[in-house]
């Protein structure tokens, strides 16, 4: 039985700039052969989106919740959709 893929949009609030939460989320995207991209917003918040095999999704969506060591994660809002399949890697944005 081949795994469920899906797509997550992330958007996490707090203290995510400054405290590598891009190039950490980038490495254990990877990790977890995800794809998908991630960004800094205007608005001092971190955005993210990460595709592949459920488990490796929510996985990620999970480490979001306490990010990096320096951050302080405040709030991770999460948009579930199927996966697309347009996206080849992951990138910092």
């Amino acid at each position: 039985m081949q795994d469920e893929r899906e797509r997550a949009h992330v958007h996490v609030t707090g203290r995510v700039q400054g405290v590598f939460f891009r190039d950490s989320t980038r490495r254990n995207a990877e990790r977890l052969d995800l794809s998908g991209w991630v960004r800094n917003s205007p608005e001092g918040a971190v955005e993210a989106v990460f595709e592949g095999p459920s488990e490796g999704v929510r996985e990620m969506v999970r480490w979001c919740e306490q990010g990096p060591p320096d951050a302080s994660v405040e709030n991770v809002s999460t948009d579930f959709g199927p996966a697309r399949g347009d996206l080849p890697g992951f990138e910092i944005r």
